[in-house]
C-alpha cells in the first residue's frame, strides 16, 4: 500500500546552470541551485567511507533502515519530545529525494518513510542509494551535492580532495549551517565533529591506526560571496534568459537543468564599450541622459558587446530595450533598395528644397530651406540631403525601402505604420542600438544579414551539445552593399561624420540627430566590426551636455564610436571594403564639394505633431518619443547657432491617418513653437 513514489522532488535534482562569456571558460552568471551531479565512481573510496564512517556505518549492511536508530527516534515523537536522528542514508535519501514525503514530523511520515527504503533498498543497490544520496544532500555553503561542495569548501573537484578534507565534508552534513564559516567555539565544535568522524574511519577499517594519527584539519577557502549580477551582468543576463525562451528553453530548464550557457559577449569589449562611453561623457552628464551602444559581429550576427547604461538608472537597458527614432541612420537602407532595383550610384534626385509630395499636405524642406539641385547618390548620402531621399524613395517605391529594413532585421512592428508616408526613408521608425548596428552588419557583411543572437551554445546535462545557428537573409546583393557601404565612407571622410574617423583603416557610417536633438546617434562600422551609439533622454527633453551644449550624432555619439572601436580594432587586421561599380570612383564622388563638414545639416523633419503624446508611458519598453506642435512660421531669427548633424523627432501617428509634413524654415534647437529641420 505504500509504493516507492514514480518522481522525484525537483530542488533534489535541479542542476543549476552556469552562464559564460564567448570563451566559454569565463563565468558571467549562475542560475538556480549549486549542485552538479557526478558519478560516485568519480568519488574518491576515502570521501564514500568519510561519510558512511559520519552517517550510517552499517550502510552496506542493514535492510535500509536502523532498527535501534528508528526506535528511538518514533519514540521521541510519540512522546512529544524532539525528534531524535536514527536515519540512515537509506532514510534521508528518501525522504530529501522522492516526491510524496513531506518534512512534516510526524509517526505517519516517519512509518511511510520507513516502508519506502525498505522497498528503495530491496530493489536498487547500495551504489545507486550512495551516489544519489551523495548528489542529493546539502552541505552548507549553499552547495547542494559533494561536487559543489568540494569546490564551496576547497576550491577543487571532489576527486582531489584529501583525506582531511573528505572528511570534513562528511562532518558538515550534520550541521551544515554550523559548520559552512566556524568561528571561535563553532569552530572548536567543528574540529570536534572532524576528529570524530577520522576516528570512526579508523573504527570501520578505512583508515589504518598510523593514518588516523597523520590527519590534521584541512583548511577551509573563505566562503564565496553570494553571486551578485553588476552592472551590465543584469542587462546580459536578461537578454540570454529571453533569447533561450524563445529557443524553447524554459525557466525551469534554465534554473535547474544543469546548463552550460556560453554566450557571444566577449568581456574585454563590454568593459571597452563601457569605458567609452564614461571616458568620453563629462561627469557633468544629466542623469536623464541615457547612451546605448550595440556591437555586432557581422558575419556571424553574434552582439559581442553592448553598454545598456546603468541599472540603478533604468529597469530598461539602453541598447537593447530602448528604442528612439533612426532619423538619418534610416537613410542607408533606402539607398540599399534603389541600388538593389535598378538605381546606380550616378542616379539623379531632386535636392531641391522645399519638396511637395502629392500624398503630404506639407511641404518637405532641407535645413534652412537650402536647395542642392539635381545631385547623385553619393552627394545626397554624403550631405543628407532630406529632399533627395524622399524624392528617392517615392522614385524606388516605399514598398521596396521597407522590405530591405525588415531584411537588415527591423521588426515588420516598428516600421509598417510609417511605411507609407513620404518621409519614411528619413528616419521615422523607431529602433534600438542592436537593432541599427544589426542592420548595418548587413552591409558589412556583403548584403547577407545575420541574425542578431547572444547565445552560442547550450550544453545539457548529459553532454549533449547545441551550437546556436542564426538565421541567414539576403537583403541586397554584394555590389548593391558595395556601393551603399561607399557612399556611407564619404559621410565619415567628408560629411557629418569626420569624428569617427579611425585613421590605420576604412570606416563607414552615418550620423543621425532627431527634432531638436531629443537622440542622436552615429551608426558605422569595419568590415569586421557593426557598432551603433545613441544617447537620448527620459524625459524627451534635448540631449543637451554642460560644457559641450546640444548634441548631435556626429559629435559625442561619433566620438564615443571611435573611443570603442580604437580599442575594439587594435591589433585586428585592416580589411578593405569591397570595390564600388566602376562609376563609383568618379571625381563627383571622392571629391567633397562646398558643403563638406558644414554642421548645418543632418535633419528629418516632424510628422503630424498634433498626434503626439506628451505624457511618458512608463510601462513602456522604450523611452516616449513626444514634441512639441510646430507652427506654420518659425521666428525669424532662428537656424543661427551653428548646429550640425540635425533631425526631428517623429513620432508614429495613428495609421489611419495620413501624415503631415512640417512647415519650411532653419532651426535652432532652442524655440519649441518652431518646426526646425535639418539634413540628416
Amino acid at each position: 500500500m505504500t509504493p516507492i513514489p514514480d518522481s522525484t522532488q525537483k530542488q533534489a535534482t535541479a542542476q543549476g546552470s552556469v552562464i559564460y562569456y564567448r570563451d566559454g571558460k569565463t563565468v558571467l552568471a549562475r542560475q538556480g541551485i549549486d549542485r552538479k551531479n557526478v558519478e560516485l565512481a568519480k568519488v574518491p573510496q576515502h570521501v564514500r567511507d568519510a561519510v558512511i564512517a559520519a552517517e550510517n556505518r552499517s550502510f552496506y549492511e542493514d535492510g535500509g533502515v536502523s532498527v535501534k536508530g528508528t526506535a528511538r527516534a518514533v519514540w521521541s515523537t510519540v512522546s512529544g519530545q524532539q525528534l531524535q536522528g536514527g536515519s540512515t542514508i537509506t532514510q534521508q535519501l528518501v525522504r530529501n529525494y522522492y516526491s510524496g514525503l513531506s518534512q512534516e514530523r510526524s509517526v505517519t511520515r516517519k512509518f511511510k518513510e520507513i516502508l519506502i527504503a525498505i522497498k528503495v533498498d530491496q530493489s536498487k543497490s547500495k551504489d545507486w542509494v550512495l551516489g544519489q544520496y551523495l548528489n542529493t544532500i546539502y552541505f552548507g555553503r549553499g552547495a547542494n551535492g559533494v561536487q559543489s561542495a568540494a569546490r564551496a569548501y576547497f576550491g577543487k573537484d571532489v576527486g582531489q580532495l584529501s583525506v582531511a578534507e573528505g572528511a570534513y565534508l562528511a562532518a558538515v552534513i550534520q550541521q551544515p549551517s554550523r559548520f559552512a564559516d566556524p568561528k571561535g567555539a563553532d569552530l572548536q565544535a567543528a574540529e570536534q565533529r572532524w576528529q570524530s568522524v577520522i576516528d570512526a574511519m579508523g573504527q570501520t577499517g578505512a583508515l589504518t591506526p598510523e593514518q588516523v594519527a597523520a590527519q590534521r584539519f584541512p583548511r577551509l577557502t573563505a566562503p564565496k560571496k553570494p553571486f551578485e549580477l553588476k552592472g551590465q551582468a543584469q542587462y546580459m543576463l536578461e537578454q540570454v534568459t529571453a533569447e533561450l525562451n524563445r529557443r524553447g528553453y524554459t525557466d525551469e530548464d534554465i534554473n535547474g537543468g544543469g546548463l552550460k550557457i556560453v554566450t557571444t559577449f566577449d568581456k574585454k569589449l563590454m568593459q571597452a564599450a563601457q569605458r567609452a562611453v564614461k571616458d568620453v561623457l563629462p561627469d557633468a552628464t544629466p542623469k536623464k541622459v541615457f547612451t546605448g551602444l550595440a556591437a555586432v559581429d557581422p558575419a556571424t550576427g553574434e552582439i559581442v558587446a553592448f553598454y545598456g547604461g546603468r541599472p540603478t538608472q533604468s529597469q530598461y537597458d539602453s541598447a537593447f530595450s530602448a528604442k528612439v527614432q533612426a532619423g538619418s541612420t534610416f537613410k542607408p537602407y533606402t539607398l540599399a533598395a534603389a541600388l538593389e532595383n535598378g538605381f546606380d550610384l550616378s542616379t539623379r534626385v531632386n535636392g531641391n528644397s522645399p519638396m511637395r509630395v502629392a500624398s503630404d499636405p506639407k511641404p518637405i524642406p532641407n535645413d534652412s530651406d537650402r536647395s542642392y539641385g539635381e545631385i547623385n547618390l553619393v552627394q545626397a548620402t554624403q550631405n543628407s540631403v532630406n529632399t533627395a531621399f524622399v524624392d528617392l524613395g517615392q522614385k524606388v517605391g516605399l514598398d521596396k525601402v521597407s522590405a530591405v529594413a525588415e531584411k537588415a532585421g527591423i521588426p515588420k512592428a516598428q516600421i509598417e505604420k510609417q511605411q507609407n508616408y513620404a518621409s519614411f526613408p528619413l528616419g521615422v521608425s523607431s529602433v534600438s542600438a542592436v537593432q541599427n548596428a544589426s542592420g548595418f552588419s548587413s552591409f558589412a557583411n556583403k548584403g547577407v544579414h545575420m541574425e542578431a543572437h547572444v547565445v552560442k551554445s547550450v550544453t545539457d546535462a548529459d553532454g549533449k551539445k547545441q551550437d546556436i545557428e542564426p538565421v541567414a537573409t539576403r537583403v541586397v546583393s554584394e555590389q548593391a552593399a558595395a556601393d551603399t557601404t561607399y557612399a556611407m565612407q564619404q559621410v565619415v571622410k567628408y560629411g557629418t561624420g569626420t569624428a569617427a574617423r579611425l585613421y590605420d583603416r576604412p570606416v563607414a557610417g552615418k550620423t543621425g540627430t532627431t527634432d531638436e536633438s531629443k537622440s542622436v546617434w552615429f551608426n558605422g562600422f569595419t568590415p569586421q566590426l557593426a557598432v551603433a551609439v545613441d544617447m537620448f533622454r527620459d524625459d524627451n527633453a534635448t540631449v543637451t551636455i554642460p560644457g559641450y551644449g546640444t548634441q548631435f550624432g556626429g559629435q559625442l555619439p561619433a566620438q564615443i564610436w571611435r573611443a570603442f572601436m580604437t580599442e575594439a580594432m587594435a591589433g585586428k587586421p585592416v580589411e578593405e571594403f569591397p570595390e564600388p561599380s566602376d562609376y563609383g570612383w568618379g571625381p563627383d564622388y571622392s571629391t567633397p564639394d562646398r558643403y563638406q563638414n558644414d554642421p548645418q545639416q543632418d535633419y528629418t523633419p516632424p510628422s503630424n505633431p498634433n498626434d503626439w503624446n506628451s505624457t511618458p508611458d512608463p510601462s513602456s519598453t522604450e523611452p516616449t518619443i513626444t514634441d512639441p506642435p510646430v507652427t506654420e512660421q518659425p521666428s525669424n531669427n532662428d537656424g543661427q547657432n551653428g548646429q550640425q548633424d540635425r533631425q526631428p523627432t517623429i513620432m508614429d501617428p495613428p495609421a489611419t491617418q495620413a501624415p503631415s509634413q512640417p512647415t519650411t524654415g532653419p532651426d535652432t534647437g532652442g524655440n519649441p513653437n518652431t518646426g526646425r529641420l535639418r539634413n540628416g
